[in-house]
């Protein structure tokens, strides 16, 4: 059985030429009605908020820009660390790199051979019944004379023609 609510009552048409004008007759109530329940809804909820439209684009506009900055910071901090994980991906290449460098250093020097090789060349050390030699040659005397023209002059002048000329 259907609802009664929803259940619409038409009136037969009367015979004649005006028969469409009778049933637009009964269709324009229940129109205004729907019309004005949809107006009068607006209206209430217009009055019941008391906002203009220009107000509600305002406050439209303030929610936008606030979710704007609420998305922006994330965002921000989510770039930098992306920036920042690929600097320390790089750096990590880097050290990777310099620890097999100095692995394949570590591997050449645990060699007998070239262990005795760098202490006889940077620390002096002879296997023992070897008897060292040591040259020293004489000192050159043309390097150790430089004559400098301004040594006798103060301190404050040569700092004026440092700064204004350059060193000698």
């Amino acid at each position: 059985m259907p609802d009664e609510r929803t259940r619409t009552r038409r009136p037969a048409p009367p015979s004649g030429a005006g028969g469409g004008a009778a049933r637009r007759r009964v269709r324009e109530p229940q129109l205004t009605k729907v019309r004005s329940r949809a107006g009068t809804v607006v209206a209430a909820t217009t009055g019941l908020l008391g906002v203009s439209s220009t107000r509600r684009a305002a406050v439209l506009a303030i929610v936008v820009c606030a979710l704007a900055l609420t998305v922006a910071v994330p965002l921000r901090n989510y770039v930098a660390q992306q920036q920042e994980l690929a600097a320390v991906t790089a750096q990590q290449e880097a050290l990777a790199a310099e620890v097999g460098e100095l692995s394949r250093e570590s591997a050449r020097l645990s060699d007998p051979d070239v262990t005795a090789a760098e202490a006889r060349s940077r620390l002096g050390y002879v296997a023992p019944g070897e008897t060292p030699y040591v040259v020293q040659l004489p000192p050159d005397p043309a390097a150790d004379v430089v004559p400098d023209p301004f040594r006798d002059e103060p301190w404050y002048r040569r700092l004026w023609r440092d700064t204004t000329e350059g060193p000698a």
